[in-house]
């Protein structure tokens, strides 16, 4: 019964930029980490930048100084802010997100890891 909702990829020239949102909903008892990651055409899908609730964020070695990993708890939310884009940004990108959710007719909470559906990416030269 939890859901992540990703919006904003789309079709942009190298240099430009460009900002992903993901919002999850649900039977949501509380967020650990949540993060980004990408899988371009025949490529294994890699971690982008994540989060967590508290401590510090770390990026993927090719994104850092270019992309920003920020977060909305009060919104159950995840943004990615990319910026100098190259042709290699292409990709699907997938928000992910480590999750207490509630267990229906029962008073626990169950710990797993949750995907949006993915946005498409993709940067022109």
């Amino acid at each position: 019964q939890v859901q992540l909702v990703e919006s904003g990829g789309g079709l942009v020239q190298a240099g430009g930029s460009l900002r992903l949102s993901c919002a999850a909903s649900g039977s949501i008892f509380s967020i650990n980490a949540m993060g980004w990651y990408r899988q371009a055409p025949g490529k294994q899908r890699e971690l982008v930048a994540r989060i967590p609730d508290g401590g510090s964020t770390n990026y993927a070695d090719s994104v850092k100084g270019r992309f920003t990993i920020s977060r909305d708890n009060a919104n159950n939310a995840v943004y990615l802010q990319m910026n100098s884009l190259k042709p290699d940004d292409t990709g699907v990108y997938y928000c992910n997100a480590l999750i207490w959710a509630d267990v229906p007719e029962t008073s626990l909470q169950s710990l797993r890891d949750y995907w949006g559906q993915g946005t498409q990416v993709t940067v022109s030269s």
